[in-house]
């Protein structure tokens, strides 16, 4: 039957085919960096560029919750809960009693450590059921007590709510896609640990139906209308009660005027009682007096203010062994602040068992701050500063450096790990090329792709450092280049929400290594992915600007593969800008480059790319020729798939070139490759295109036998 459907054409006379413009055909992209391949998923997402990554998208279909739960135990703060939510509805001081002009912001104030994010947290979580568009959290510093630049919260906010913005986006423009984003919407935004009004000010929502709960340390006075909780100390009872969960209550009710004393000797500052409350829970024979004795008394370590913070950090510090002292100290060199067992077992040299005991008995004593996630930890960022401050005193130099390296180590095996579990295919299918150490494999898939999303900032912040210090070039390449790769899966682009954000900024790490350990080879990989995000963007002049810069780097570190590859992509560019003979011209220095190095698989891609743009360009007689070059090739490489889709293509040219009998003719010898490659699939494709010329031919009694040939080979 097969055999009839390809002769019963019906008219073997001559038919001219109206002349018609051929859509642009798309070009195969290629991997550029040696270290860090170019990502598919990039490539693959060309043909929607225009989508949430230009910030157009609706509404995500379940708003955003980005809050962390309240940390626990929380003590107290009726009073200023009650205050807060009071002033939530009070008519502004502008709004003369009518509707508000903008959003109500609610300042939480108060040294560190007083408990300003658990409060904020604690009332956002009250009132999140009246904002159902939308609950947001960002803190403002980072783990060095650096600022957050605006820039990075919008684009998190805008991901957050489903509009994430292009990665060259300016400041301007971006806050202006969070007042647009927000304009309408009944959402909640918590702004932690912010410095000043400059961060707040362009983040503040429009309209009256948004609510901003900021944290800061003191007054934000160029916020209008901002309604400000200062908070001091707990009452007495609450203070109590936050000892006797750390003490027990047999010991808080045996001395309650010592108990009294300790609240005052710490100024009822949560944070000083939790550590004083720790150190005496950990250290059985010391009574309550002694704690208050001993508060008293300068540390061997206190330099510092005698705050009350300070002097209970200090009560529970010395009272820690050496080791469990020492994976404290370097704690705070974890990226983003995020600590669990196998990042405190690389910076301390123990084994992870040890490392997640000692993590635990640290967070019972309040020097860790338990996560959202079990077994994972933050340092408090009110202990930094003195947690740094003994590092700085007491350990050298070359064991913080051997410490950051381990830990770097254990991270690029950990990312390795999550690649291996989301994808489990064999070494010459983009899997592992040996599978991860037992203690860092995850139970399965989905485990892996949540560890990913909630762990990227913090492996973006380590991949950051590490290519900052420049001592550790060689582990930043490979975190990096693992970063790459298992960003490029669908559960790592789930976790990056489909921005390229984050793919630019590892490529950009990349390059800035290559250019300081002067390694052109390394550049120019890393421009041609960066130019590649470019196109995928949609920028073609950058994309342009950066393979030209690229080609330079690989014909200066004599690589020609990358200056074919450079070369390509330029051709690609410009054929997808319209610039035809251009992309003819660049496509044929590319198929010179591949010709002189006798690779013949990459000749005959480019063959086809340049009988393509031919063809667009009307020019039939070339584009036949080249697709009759490029079938030949194949058959000599012995690519039987490859040769029929190639003769497929050459008769796609002379349907167009008006000469349907050789077009038919065309398709047959397809046929007979593609049912040698015993691809059913490329055969039901060969049929199909035999159907629709056919049908244009004004045979339909053929082409329908031809549809129902095809329809029975994909049903099978």
């Amino acid at each position: 039957m097969a055999e009839q459907a390809v002769r019963s054409n019906g008219s073997e006379a001559r038919a001219v085919l109206p002349r018609q413009e051929p859509p642009p055909r798309p070009s195969p992209k290629r991997s550029a960096s040696p270290g860090a391949p170019s990502p598919p998923g990039v490539i693959e997402r060309r043909g929607r560029s225009g989508g949430t990554e230009r910030g157009t998208t609706p509404r995500p279909p379940t708003p955003p919750d980005w809050l962390p739960p309240v940390p626990q135990p929380f003590f107290g703060r009726q009073a200023e809960t009650a205050a807060l939510r009071a002033e939530i509805d009070r008519p502004g001081l502008s709004g003369r009693g009518g509707p508000a002009r903008a959003s109500r912001v609610l300042l939480v104030a108060g040294r560190p450590g007083v408990g300003r994010t658990a409060l904020a947290l604690h009332l956002a979580h009250q009132v999140a059921g009246d904002y159902p568009d939308g609950r947001f959290f960002a803190r403002l510093v980072d783990r060095d007590r650096r600022r957050v630049p605006v820039r990075r919260v919008a684009v998190d906010l805008l991901r957050a709510f489903g509009a994430p913005a292009p990665p060259e986006t300016v400041e301007a423009e971006l806050v202006a896609r969070v007042r647009r984003v927000l304009t309408g919407r009944r959402a909640l935004l918590v702004l932690d640990d912010v410095a000043d009004s400059e961060q707040v000010l362009p983040l503040l929502p429009p309209g009256s139906g948004c609510l901003v709960v900021v944290t800061a340390s003191g007054p934000l006075t160029a916020v209008p209308d901002v309604r400000p909780c200062v908070l001091g100390g707990l009452d007495l009872a609450a203070a109590t009660a936050l000892l006797g969960r750390t003490l027990g209550s047999t010991r808080v009710a045996c001395d309650p005027r010592a108990v009294e004393a300790l609240v005052q000797e710490c100024g009822a500052h949560p944070t000083a009682l939790r550590l004083a409350g720790g150190a005496l829970a950990a250290q059985p024979r010391m009574s309550v007096a002694d704690a208050v004795s001993r508060l008293h008394e300068p540390g061997a370590q206190d330099t510092g203010p005698r705050t009350p913070l300070a002097r209970a950090f200090h009560l529970a510090y010395e009272g820690l062994p050496a080791g469990p002292a020492r994976m404290l100290r370097l704690l705070v060199l974890a990226p983003a602040g995020v600590v669990d067992a196998h990042v405190a077992s690389a910076l301390s040299g123990s084994s992870v068992r040890v490392a997640g005991t000692v993590l635990r008995d640290l967070a019972d004593q309040g020097l860790l701050t338990p996560d959202d996630v079990p077994g994972e930890y933050r340092v408090p960022g009110c202990l930094h500063a003195a947690l740094t401050e003994l590092s700085d005193a007491l350990d050298r130099p070359a064991e913080i450096t051997l410490a950051v390296a381990r830990m770097l180590e254990r991270t690029v095996r950990q990312v390795g790990a999550c690649h291996a579990a989301l994808c489990p295919a064999p070494p010459e299918q983009g899997g592992p090329v040996e599978p991860p150490p037992r203690d860092l494999r995850f139970a399965s898939r989905r485990d892996a792709a949540d560890w990913l999303r909630r762990r990227l900032p913090a492996l973006l912040a380590a991949a950051s450092a590490a290519a900052a210090d420049g001592d550790l070039d060689t582990l930043a390449r490979r975190l990096v280049a693992a970063l790459v790769q298992v960003l490029c899966t669908p559960e790592g682009e789930a976790a990056r929400a489909g921005s390229l954000a984050e793919l630019y900024l590892l490529h950009r790490l990349l390059h800035r290594i290559a250019v300081r350990r002067g390694r052109p080879r390394e550049q120019a990989a890393a421009l041609i992915n960066l130019a590649d995000l470019d196109v995928v963007r949609g920028r073609r002049g950058p994309a342009l600007d950066g393979y030209r810069e690229a080609l330079a780097a690989a014909r200066r570190g004599r690589d020609e593969t990358l200056a074919a590859r450079a070369l390509e992509a330029i051709g690609d560019t410009h054929a997808g800008a319209g610039d035809l003979q251009r992309a003819a011209d660049w496509y044929g220095r590319a198929l010179a480059v591949r010709l002189a190095r006798g690779e013949r698989a990459d000749e005959a891609r480019l063959r086809g790319l340049v009988a393509g743009v031919q063809l667009r360009m009307g020019r039939w007689d070339d584009a036949a020729r080249g697709w009759r070059a490029v079938a030949a090739l194949h058959r000599r490489l012995d690519d039987v798939p490859a040769a029929a889709q190639a003769l497929t293509e050459l008769a796609h040219v002379w349907q167009y070139a008006g000469d349907p009998e050789e077009c038919l003719r065309t398709y047959r010898e397809a046929l007979l490759w593609a049912r040698q490659a015993e691809d059913v699939r490329l055969e039901a494709a060969v049929l199909l295109r035999m159907a629709d010329t056919l049908e244009r031919l004004g045979d339909p009694a053929g082409a329908r036998v031809q549809r129902a040939e095809a329809e029975r080979l994909l049903a099978g």
